[in-house]
């Protein structure tokens, strides 16, 4: 497995806002202006038996920042802000009162408590906010403790695997078994950046749809792009029932691969299938009409193959 660690590049798209009236914001606060995202209040902070409760309450600007690690540039794309009411709605859930996408996010917000969230891919982080009933609001700044990760592969040494015959499932880095450990990602395609919190995770790459499975674990660190290369023991095998070595493949035969142990990993019907297996000694069964033929063979890492069952190699009558 190879590692590159090149830090993440600094990006400079404003942030595009975009306002989701869940409470009505506009009915509740009239015309606002057009370069903020102006959020209800919250009544049940409000001093329901004061003269002043019935009085506008003044807006106040919010600028939220995130940022890789304390002390770096901010980031300027890729993320989702979202503001929410502390207290659950009968759902159970925190209404959601303002959202924005892009870079740095401004707010036009009243006094009150809100969570604020940040998300960047599947990294995110939640802060708690009070906007006070007067003086400012000081700059809001998330450090989301993120980094990327880019998942490829290969069989044998550096023989590469066609994108479309592999696959990525993403899981946290626990010490239990697969159906136990938190699916973090699931079916990344090779190539594709994968934002994630700072940490550890287990990877499993799957090459073809049989037996050729590799298992790692992979250490994401903030502010950086970690680039793995997995190497899996396998190759594409092409199966052909023959007359004669070289010859024309024989169609409507049913196959079956079988482990040296004798345990079938593989079936399949056609004049020629293609299928990925794991390095190691296996057998193939095909059936024609009423025909049975075998032969063994051995897969080598990285040696794509055709598999070739001769007529003459006959296994009996089937049934």
């Amino acid at each position: 497995m190879r590692f590159t660690t090149p830090s993440l590049p600094c990006l400079t798209v404003m942030a595009l806002l975009a306002c989701h009236p869940v409470a009505q914001a506009q009915t509740a606060f009239g015309e606002q202006p057009s370069d903020g995202v102006a959020l209800p209040g919250l009544s049940q902070y409000a001093p329901t038996n004061s003269p002043e409760a019935a009085q506008p309450t003044k807006l106040h600007d919010v600028t939220m920042e995130a940022v890789f690690k304390a002390g770096e540039e901010p980031l300027r794309q890729g993320l989702t802000w979202r503001v929410f009411q502390p207290i659950a709605g009968p759902d159970g859930k925190l209404p959601l009162l303002a959202s924005a996408e892009g870079g740095v996010a401004h707010f036009q917000m009243l006094p009150g408590d809100y969570f604020i969230h940040v998300a960047f891919g599947r990294a995110g982080v939640t802060k708690k906010l009070t906007v006070p009933a007067s003086g400012p609001v000081e700059k809001q700044v998330l450090v989301l403790d993120a980094g990327g990760l880019v998942l490829n592969a290969v069989s044998g040494n550096d023989m590469r695997i066609p994108p479309s015959q592999l696959r990525f499932n993403i899981y946290k880095a626990e010490d239990t078994v697969d159906d136990d450990r938190q699916l973090v990602v699931e079916d990344v395609r090779p190539g594709t950046i994968v934002r994630l919190n700072t940490g550890t995770y287990h990877i499993v790459s799957d090459y073809g749809t049989v037996n050729a499975s590799i298992r790692s674990d992979i250490r994401v660190e903030a502010g950086k792009l970690t680039e793995a290369v997995i190497q899996h023991r396998a190759a594409q095998l092409t199966l052909k029932l023959v007359a004669e070595p070289g010859g024309e493949a024989i169609a409507d035969t049913a196959w079956s691969i079988l482990t040296s142990g004798g345990d079938i990993v593989s079936e399949s019907v056609g004049a020629f299938p293609t299928i990925v297996l794991a390095e190691g000694r296996y057998t193939a069964v095909a059936r024609n009409k009423d025909r049975v033929y075998q032969r063994d063979f051995e897969v080598v890492s990285g040696q794509n193959a055709d598999v070739e069952v001769l007529l003459k190699e006959d296994a009996g009558t089937q049934g």
